[in-house]
């Protein structure tokens, strides 16, 4: 009888397990299914028309490019904080190389390198000075804003774009693409970063860090360097992310993606990446990049004040968070 007992309760934990992680899976995907039924019932008629659609999956490409070096950076048991300051740094350098007369390849090469260049100091001052990323990061979230500050003279950077803003415009030209070559080349760097993640040397070493750094270490793995190189990552998805915002824009604002570290954590974490590391994906920190784009549009178009936006933003994190901590809690012996 015990053993049978046994037998039964293994199986219902088996199939309890088989649940949540169902469950952790599909969160994210009835997520974003619940927000664009709410606002569909709200404002039915602009909310899911075809060029309302365009314009969110427009609005996603500076989060979610934001969310891909997020995700590696979380799954590594990291934060950023500097992320948003980033894209407004690169954005700003963009329009500077372009107002000083250099062509548009050169202009997004300087953006982009810069945003390098940030990522790998973010992960040297982490694993030379061994200061907690968080503080690090959140230091360098003011050196960056301050720099960008400095080089627009604190305002506006105006540049002729010389085509780049194409790469953002709602009606493509050619249409064939029917959305914004930027949103083609996020989801192009969501499926390679997906395969670097899982199927790559580097991939498992960035899991095997967040799950346990010392036991990584103990095992070969050269934790610092391989740190380093992904918060250059991160830098790399900050940079192209403050290029495409300039492109949106047409000019260098240092002032812009002010606060936008808070949506980039927020979709990775409601994909399903641990703030404790070891757990996160590209799949779902995307799709969380798109939850928070279709959130910030419904509300604006059934006219939901910002403040509003920024609390629910917050209650999001703090919900997806509480979860994740009750899950560590479940799965720890």
């Amino acid at each position: 009888m015990a053993a049978g007992k046994r037998t039964q309760d293994s199986r219902l934990t088996t199939v309890s397990d088989r649940l949540v992680r169902m469950l952790k899976w599909l969160g994210p995907f009835l997520a974003l299914a619940l927000v664009i039924a709410l606002f569909a019932g709200l404002a039915p008629d602009r909310f899911l028309s075809t060029y309302n659609l365009k314009t969110v999956a427009t609005q996603t490409v500076i989060v979610g490019l934001g969310a891909l070096g997020m995700t590696f950076v979380v799954i590594s048991g990291g934060i950023d904080l500097s992320v948003g300051s980033l894209i407004a740094l690169c954005s700003v350098i963009t329009a500077v190389a372009l107002r000083a007369g250099h062509g548009p390849m050169t202009a997004v090469l300087l953006g982009v390198s810069s945003g390098v260049l940030a990522g790998a100091v973010n992960g040297l001052l982490i694993t030379g000075l061994r200061i907690v990323p968080f503080i690090v990061t959140l230091g360098t979230m003011g050196i960056a804003r301050g720099l960008a500050k400095y080089l627009a003279d604190e305002q506006k950077v105006d540049a002729d774009a010389l085509g780049l803003s194409g790469l953002m415009a709602k009606s493509p030209d050619p249409a064939w693409l029917l959305v914004a070559p930027g949103v083609w080349l996020l989801l192009g760097l969501a499926v390679i970063s997906a395969v670097v993640l899982k199927r790559t040397v580097f991939g498992v070493h960035t899991f095997a860090i967040g799950s346990n750094e010392a036991t990584a270490h103990l095992c070969g793995i050269r934790v610092n360097r391989t740190k380093v190189l992904i918060y250059a990552l991160a830098g790399l998805f900050a940079g192209l992310a403050g290029v495409l915002q300039y492109c949106r824009l047409t000019v260098g604002d240092p002032t812009t993606a002010l606060g936008k570290e808070l949506d980039i954590i927020a979709a990775v974490v409601i994909g399903g990446g641990s703030l404790a590391g070891g757990s996160g994906g590209v799949l779902g920190s995307l799709i969380g990049a798109f939850l928070m784009a279709f959130l910030a549009n419904g509300c604006t178009l059934t006219g939901v004040p910002n403040y509003v936006q920024e609390i629910i933003i917050g209650a999001i994190i703090v919900a997806a968070v509480a979860i994740d901590a009750l899950r560590q809690h479940r799965d720890s012996p």
